[in-house]
């Protein structure tokens, strides 16, 4: 490799060089060999390739991780990102794009909090590279989403957060909910959803619709959580998969503010994309 590597860098001829250096690459996806990408990434950031050259090849690197074994993407996708970081300003439209493989990697893999953290690393405010609105609306959604399948509304609401500047009418009046997006009504949680929003009481076939949805951690993960950070006094019975309450009204209220503000903000977002003609995921 190191061998090849140096053959095409001795190439005078641009064009030459950049077909070179692909018909290496192209042997590198065909064996999966690790070690070896490590070599030709490592030869990519270093100053025997001009930019634009590794900037290309690099380009084609993110593009093609996808062929790569998941547990080989995720080692040379991680070393690449080590190894551009001193260089970063000169590869931003690449770590992007290694930054999203990534994430869709973590995700089908239901590791929801590392995909999230894939791309929360992405520059969305750089001075070299503008990125649109819409982009940026879409990937701090997108993340929040992520937090929230690991019940870290924490994380999910920073971004939420962020995401409501990007919404011009991100301040809504009290929701209409037999309203503007058909989709919300075609949910299986939509009568929950509504109860909550309006603060209405809840009956008990609702509540048990609403439980069929969750996946089977959230319920005891969330519990769990908040009995160790002593925001609920409690105790999880795991033989029985049973939660046992504690009389703890004030700090039960405050959690269901939290929980609505949340949802309201959520909502907020996604309304004023669908005002906005933007695709929104359900």
């Amino acid at each position: 490799m190191e061998g090849a590597l140096a053959s095409a860098s001795a190439i005078t001829d641009q064009r030459q060089k950049i077909e070179q250096y692909k018909l290496i690459l192209s042997s590198l996806f065909s064996s999966n060999d690790v070690p070896q990408f490590k070599l030709f990434i490592d030869h990519m950031v270093s100053d025997y390739v001009p930019l634009v050259v590794s900037r290309q090849l690099l380009q084609m690197f993110a593009q093609d991780l996808g062929k790569l074994e998941p547990e080989s993407q995720k080692e040379v996708a991680h070393y690449a990102l080590t190894q551009i970081q001193p260089r970063v300003v000169s590869f931003e439209e690449q770590v992007l794009i290694i930054r999203e493989k990534l994430a869709e990697l973590y995700e089908s893999e239901q590791q929801w909090s590392k995909a999230a953290q894939m791309l929360s690393g992405i520059n969305f405010d750089s001075g070299i590279r503008m990125l649109d609105d819409t982009y940026k609306l879409s990937k701090c959604v997108q993340i929040a989403r992520l937090y929230l399948e690991d019940d870290d509304s924490v994380n999910a609401e920073a971004f939420i957060n962020k995401a409501s500047f990007l919404v011009s009418s991100s301040h809504n009046e009290v929701l209409n909910l037999q309203y503007k997006d058909e989709r919300c009504t075609k949910l299986k949680i939509y009568p929950i959803l509504q109860k909550v929003y309006l603060e209405r009481i809840l009956r008990k076939p609702e509540i048990d619709a609403f439980a069929e949805e969750l996946k089977g951690h959230q319920a005891e993960k969330i519990a769990s959580r908040m009995i160790y950070e002593d925001r609920m006094r409690g105790s999880i019975d795991q033989v029985e998969a049973v939660i046992h309450f504690e009389d703890d009204t004030e700090e039960l209220q405050q959690w269901d503010h939290q929980i609505v503000g949340l949802c309201q903000a959520l909502n907020d977002i996604l309304d004023g994309m669908a005002n906005k003609g933007l695709t929104v995921p359900v």
